[in-house]
């Protein structure tokens, strides 16, 4: 299976920075969309959603091969007995089914292409957000994409990817926001008052 794109949020800038701002009072992070992909739980989930697909579709083009495989066999078996025209009409036959699986194969492809960038770009732009939270919260003036803006050396304290996988995976869980964001308090039940018994 291809791997996960991110090219689509490379060099990330959320926050532009002020014209006046002072290069002092800049505040830089970073973020491993690739590694964010792979431990959010919605892309643990996508990504075994498209290995099911994938072992399906390659299953499906496996089975044709073996048919294929089988005809050449025969055809080589059968060939010192055809005479020329039954061997020409057999090959031209043969071929055509190969023209098919290899039509199957580039269908089946651009299909699972189709449906990686359509999961996860819902992804990325819901990455977007909770960044855009994250940034705005703790005064970052940008983050960047660590892969693709080519950043050779940062401090790890300015990696931001283990916050965005926790705060996305409270704010979209189950693949829908949370109500609240991820600032929601759960209410503990006080133990010293009992359960009222239901109203008849």
């Amino acid at each position: 299976m291809r791997t996960l794109a991110v090219s689509a949020l490379a060099a990330l800038v959320l926050l532009a920075a002020p014209r006046t701002a002072r290069a002092a009072d800049l505040k830089i992070g970073y973020v491993n969309l690739q590694q964010a992909v792979n431990d959010v739980d919605e892309g643990k989930a996508a990504k075994a959603a498209l290995k099911k697909e994938f072992d399906q579709k390659q299953k499906l083009l496996d089975d044709k091969q073996n048919e294929l495989k089988k005809l050449k066999d025969e055809l080589e078996k059968q060939a010192v007995v055809m005479s020329d025209e039954a061997k020409r009409e057999k090959g031209m036959d043969f071929e055509r089914r190969v023209m098919e699986v290899q039509q199957i194969f580039a269908t089946l492809q651009k299909e699972l292409g189709d449906r990686e960038r359509e999961m996860m770009k819902v992804i990325f732009d819901k990455m977007e957000l909770v960044i855009k939270d994250i940034a705005e919260a703790e005064g970052f003036t940008y983050v960047f994409e660590q892969q693709n803006a080519g950043i050779l050396y940062a401090p790890q304290a300015l990696n931001l990817t283990n916050e965005l996988v926790r705060k996305y995976n409270v704010r979209f869980k189950g693949g829908a926001p949370a109500p609240g964001g991820d600032k929601k308090v759960p209410v503990k039940a006080d133990p010293a008052k009992k359960a009222e018994p239901a109203k008849k």
